[in-house]
């Protein structure tokens, strides 16, 4: 007999000994055991896979929102910021108009007291000259009676 005669009897003899000792069944129990625990792993994979999609839509939602609410802020910033400059606007060019006014007020009045002060002079002098004039022209009691009739006009007359 030859030497690959006992091999192959040897390899069939090796397999029926697994056969019988049911090594068979305890590997596909383990292929089978291996199977599940994978097919387990990628469920659970699956399902984290699922909660942080979920999760990502989430907070891309809030973000989406965050944007939205700061956008808006920022709109209703600019508008209040527009009209604070309005009114300071208004409230300046009232400021300046009602300062304006009192500075003219101020030339007015200054303007005829000192027309009124100019006149008051004007008349005095007027009527120190006519009296000066009258008593050098006009002596005595006819003369007084005259420059005293003569100032009273003159003073209602400038007045």
């Amino acid at each position: 007999m030859d030497a690959e005669f006992f091999v192959a009897l040897g390899f069939v003899l090796f397999v029926l000994g697994l056969g019988y000792l049911g090594v068979h069944s305890k590997i596909t129990g383990a292929i089978d055991a291996r199977v599940k625990r994978i097919g387990d792993e990628l469920g659970e994979a699956r399902s984290l896979r699922d909660e942080a999609a979920a999760l990502l839509a989430s907070f891309e939602k809030k973000k989406l929102e965050a944007e939205a609410e700061a956008a808006k802020i920022v709109s209703q910033a600019r508008a209040e910021a527009e009209m604070l400059a309005r009114e300071a606007e208004t409230r300046i060019a009232d400021f300046i108009t009602r300062r304006t006014k009192q500075a003219n007020e101020k030339i007015a009045m200054a303007e005829s007291q000192a027309t009124a002060e100019v006149r008051a002079s004007a008349a005095d002098a007027a009527v120190k000259a006519a009296e000066t004039l009258l008593r050098s022209h006009v002596p005595g009691a006819t003369g007084a009676a005259l420059i005293d009739r003569g100032i009273g006009e003159l003073k209602a007359l400038l007045n």
